[in-house]
């Protein structure tokens, strides 16, 4: 399981010795130090597939163990909750109300997965912002037998379809990501995109969103 901490910074001293203010020019321009803990991290499925998101944001599952398109950052967002995103296409991975997956350029309430350890070491990643209103069942991340995404709402937590077990590569620091609203991420349920800050994003491996001037 992924945690956060953070580190700590001093402000520079002066000539004296004080530490500089709060308020200085040298520190007001600085970006903030990366602050969280993760890992980069391929993201093998039960089903035989290793996750991959595609240069055109694609999502599916691949059989190559050595594709550059199945590398991960899972970037610890809160307690057992992590963002998942591309290493190569840089966008986050998310899932939207009718449970469909889809690839965002920016990092919104839709792109944080809980993280949960299953048995014999394997790994479930929900929605931690969608389930089943009746029973209150969680939405999963899933690959089908043929390596293809899966619906989150068609995905059962004890099915191989929803285990991953992570192969980390490398331990990483992050920036935490700035946060989007969903205003005008909205989609349909049949998997076609209504209205979309980014133009890359994707439903389930569908077709590519319309650009701003389509949805005009």
């Amino acid at each position: 399981m992924l945690g956060a901490f953070l580190h700590v910074r001093r402000h520079p001293r002066d000539r004296s010795g004080r530490e500089c203010s709060s308020t200085c020019l040298f520190c007001s321009a600085r970006l903030p130090e990366p602050q969280l803990k993760g890992i980069v991290t391929r993201l093998s499925s039960r089903q035989g597939f290793q996750l991959q998101m595609q240069p055109d944001g694609t999502i599916d599952g691949t059989k190559d163990e050595d594709s550059t398109y199945a590398v991960f950052n899972l970037i610890p967002v809160g307690l057992r909750v992590v963002a998942i995103q591309g290493v190569q296409t840089k966008l986050y991975l998310a899932m939207n109300n009718e449970g469909f997956l889809y690839t965002s350029e920016h990092f919104t309430p839709e792109c944080k997965f809980k993280e949960s350890v299953f048995e014999n070491y394997y790994v479930t990643y929900s929605s931690m912002l969608y389930r089943q209103q009746a029973s209150g069942r969680a939405w999963y991340l899933g690959l089908n037998k043929e390596g293809g995404i899966m619906k989150g709402n068609h995905v059962k937590k004890n099915k191989a379809a929803a285990h991953f077990i992570p192969k980390p590569l490398k331990v990483a620091m992050y920036r935490e990501p700035s946060l989007h609203d969903l205003t005008e991420l909205s989609r349909s349920g049949s998997g076609t995109p209504t209205k979309s800050r980014s133009a890359s994003a994707l439903l389930n491996g569908g077709g590519k969103s319309p650009s701003n001037n389509d949805l005009s």
